[in-house]
């Protein structure tokens, strides 16, 4: 019985590691990166708001490389620019690209 008692909380947690890892590849594959909304956009916490940068970059360079990361901060600046004084929350954050940021077109 010891041991059960011990292995339960050990593959309860591994599951739940297992689940929390999990729900970051999730969220990756259902990130629309540069078509994601202003809307949208403003409502993710900063952690997926630069998943969704990155994401975007990658889609305008159509390199799989990751971008470098003051491309992401300058791009983020720009996308939170541009929604936080866009009249209309549906325009796509690939929009902000006002200084050309997207590189390799």
């Amino acid at each position: 019985m010891k041991t059960l008692r011990w292995t339960t909380p050990v593959i309860a947690a591994a599951f739940a590691v297992t689940l929390l890892s999990g729900c970051t590849d999730v969220a990756r594959a259902l990130n629309k990166g540069g078509d994601t909304t202003c809307s949208e956009y403003l409502n993710q916490n900063a952690d997926d708001q630069r998943m969704t940068i990155t994401k975007a970059i990658k889609q305008q360079t159509g390199n799989d490389a990751e971008p470098a990361g003051t491309q992401v901060d300058i791009t983020m600046a720009s996308v939170q620019a541009l929604c936080q004084v866009q009249a209309n929350s549906e325009t796509p954050i690939k929009n902000a690209d006002i200084a050309g940021i997207f590189i390799n077109k």
